[in-house]
């Protein structure tokens, strides 16, 4: 899996991994501008504004502007395991990240939970996870029980 995935004013572009983005011939002339290298071409590039929160940058190539949109690995996997944009929509199902057994059930239909609270435990490689709630919510449906085999990526509980 790759560390980071950018994008540019919203299409995909690249993804790259920790040790090339510690090659990146990018040195600081101060506080905005920046000199890259790249396949022995020179740019100038300007950062614009920053949205730390939405890992986006605004940034001036050439005198060209961009929009830059960042995911770490972190928010890479949330995406595969289908937890994607939590903060910004209403999150409807909760599917599992990796096959395992459910060994508990915190939860039932009808419930009210806050986004971090237990739901469940789920046994997987000899280890015992707790799945959390992704967001504050109404339980809709538990669709597992207790001593069940699951698989990656099957849906464990609906909210409403």
């Amino acid at each position: 899996m790759p560390d980071y995935r950018m994008s540019v004013n919203g299409s995909f572009l690249s993804t790259m991994d920790e040790i090339a983005s510690e090659k990146l011939d990018l040195v600081r002339e101060d506080d905005f501008s920046y000199h890259l290298l790249h396949n022995n071409k020179s740019y100038k590039v300007q950062l614009l504004s920053y949205d730390i929160n939405q890992k986006t940058v605004r940034i001036k190539v050439s005198g060209k502007e961009f929009d830059v949109a960042i995911e770490d690995s972190y928010d890479i996997l949330a995406k595969e395991l289908g937890f994607a944009n939590t903060g910004n929509k209403k999150i409807k199902e909760l599917k599992s990240p990796m096959p395992g057994l459910v060994l508990e059930t915190m939860v039932k239909a009808g419930d009210t939970v806050e986004e971090g609270a237990a739901l469940l435990i789920l046994e997987a490689m000899k280890m015992e996870n707790v799945i959390k709630s992704p967001t504050d919510g109404v339980i809709k449906a538990v669709l597992v029980k207790e001593k069940e085999a699951i698989e990656k990526s099957q849906l464990l509980i609906e909210f409403e």
